[in-house]
């Protein structure tokens, strides 16, 4: 039976007024991410960064805070520059939460880290080394 998902679309975090153009700032200088659509109005701006290749990160503007870590174990975004993204995000004061480190997972090696955002989400650096 073949699958009927297609893959991710995208991903949602939901920052606070207040948290907004941080979260932004993250997700698009920090990391790099590109702008693809923006929407909404001032009180309640949205947009979608590219995750680099057809999945999104989604950053809607909310009223309310979301609990820390939110429904969500974490996101992973794939990268071969965890230790140059543990570093600026650190060097902004984000709180790394397990350091870059090499394991094996079903004896691929990769290289993994992880973070809090801006509105407290987890954040996995992903890379697969081949």
């Amino acid at each position: 039976m073949s699958s009927k998902i297609a893959g991710v679309h995208h991903i949602a975090v939901k920052p606070t007024a207040e948290q907004y153009e941080k979260t932004v700032d993250f997700y698009t200088r920090l990391l790099g991410m590109k702008i693809v659509k923006s929407w909404g109005d001032p009180q309640r701006p949205c947009l979608m960064v590219s995750c680099g290749d057809n999945s999104c990160m989604e950053i809607l503007g909310s009223e309310t805070e979301i609990a820390p870590g939110g429904p969500l174990a974490h996101v992973a975004f794939a990268t071969d520059k965890v230790d140059e993204l543990v570093e600026a995000a650190r060097s902004e004061g984000y709180e790394i939460t397990n350091e870059p480190k090499d394991v094996e997972l079903a004896g691929q090696p990769i290289r993994i880290a992880f973070l809090y955002g801006p509105t407290h989400e987890h954040i996995e650096l992903f890379w697969e080394k081949n």
